[in-house]
């Protein structure tokens, strides 16, 4: 038996165009259900536990401040990329900026600056229990790392002070 007969067979069942095709629309199908289904086996999988991040923008300017006074951000879910994400801003508060200036004598004081806020955001999100890298989003979340904040009609940046990861 040829492998491929004179009629461009492969093992006299199938052309070898026609089986390349077939190849093509399963990989595709393939493709498109790993894409659709895949982060909604990882949750069932994987038990979720809540999440707190705590997220400081210092020294907001004060057009910034009197925005998100004037159109509260409490209660908005969090976006990314161009959808919601599963994460929701719980509180925010606005406290003084201090920052450290050197006095002419050469000590290093804190000092508030009377123009300048620090914002401070409560989030609250579910993650996968026992995960080593914690996302809201795309955005991996540890103390430290700076953190793009956007809402539906907000965005900033800040960074966070705290992680909080339920262990039940």
């Amino acid at each position: 038996m040829k492998l491929i007969n004179e009629k461009g067979k492969l093992f006299g069942l199938i052309n070898i165009v026609d089986l390349l095709v077939l190849v093509a629309a399963v990989a595709v199908v393939a493709g498109v259900g790993y894409k659709l289904f895949a982060p909604k086996i990882a949750e069932v999988a994987s038990p979720q536990v809540g999440m707190t991040t705590v997220i400081r923008v210092r020294g907001a300017t004060p057009f910034l401040v009197s925005e998100v006074e004037r159109n509260s951000q409490v209660g908005k879910k969090l976006v990314s990329g161009n959808a919601y994400v599963d994460a929701t801003i719980e509180s925010m508060t606005i406290e003084d900026y201090v920052q450290q200036v050197t006095t002419a004598d050469g000590r290093i004081v804190d000092a508030l600056d009377s123009t300048k806020r620090d914002l401070v955001f409560t989030i609250k999100t579910t993650v996968p229990k026992d995960t080593p890298a914690p996302k809201i989003g795309t955005q991996e979340v540890r103390a430290g790392r700076t953190f793009i904040l956007k809402t539906n009609d907000f965005e900033t940046t800040g960074n966070i002070d705290s992680v909080d990861i339920a262990d039940e």
